[in-house]
């Protein structure tokens, strides 16, 4: 038995794992989160692995760390999260109607019961399309706070989905965790993170 840990406080990322059954717990890094990076695949597997690197300090062997990262990008540029309001609205009707891509970045960090480690690091894009948004629904959602200390401004499962007119890709690498490709990744590097047990 392994134990698995996530180095991220995020309640989506912790429910993704929840939902398929994997047991963990949750160690937050508290690493600044700076890269001299600036395109949006690099930055996210770049962050993904300082938090994944930084947690991992703490533990020994027959441990998996997974460490992720999201942003928004819209022409190459990236949107983190509001630094206030006028900010969201600004992201908002930047959005409003047009197409954007969500970026998520996983490391992975396998400690086995030998010492030996294995580090993994990978990508996932999905494709995110919004209807055109009125002056009063930006500021209605706004008002509701939720997107406040979100990327981009919005959350896909939250109340922003009635905005949101297509989507190409994975739904979970937007909400934060692609958690297909994930459980693939690990079971390359020898392991099943849902059964908990190494696999041939």
């Amino acid at each position: 038995m392994y134990q698995i840990v996530l180095a991220s406080g995020s309640p989506r990322r912790k429910e993704i794992l929840s939902q398929v059954g994997i047991d963990f717990t949750v160690c937050v890094s508290n690493k600044e989160e700076i890269t001299s990076e600036t395109s949006p695949e690099k930055v996210v597997m770049e962050l993904s692995k300082m938090k994944a690197k930084d947690v991992s300090q703490q533990y020994a062997a027959n441990t998996i760390i997974i460490g992720s990262d999201t942003i928004v990008a819209y022409q190459n540029q990236i949107l983190g999260k509001p630094k206030n309001e006028d900010h969201a609205k600004e992201m908002l009707q930047l959005l409003s109607g047009e197409s954007h891509e969500v970026y998520t970045g996983v490391t992975v960090i396998i400690k086995n019961d030998s010492g030996e480690v294995l580090e993994h690091t990978f990508y996932e894009v999905s494709r995110v399309t919004f209807s055109e948004l009125t002056k009063e629904e930006i500021l209605d959602y706004i008002a509701s706070k939720e997107p406040m200390d979100k990327a981009g401004a919005y959350a896909i499962q939250g109340r922003f989905a009635v905005h949101i007119s297509r989507i190409e890709g994975d739904y979970y690498t937007i909400v934060g965790l692609p958690i297909a490709r994930l459980y693939e990744e690990v079971r390359k590097l020898g392991f099943d993170i849902v059964r908990n047990r190494e696999v041939e």
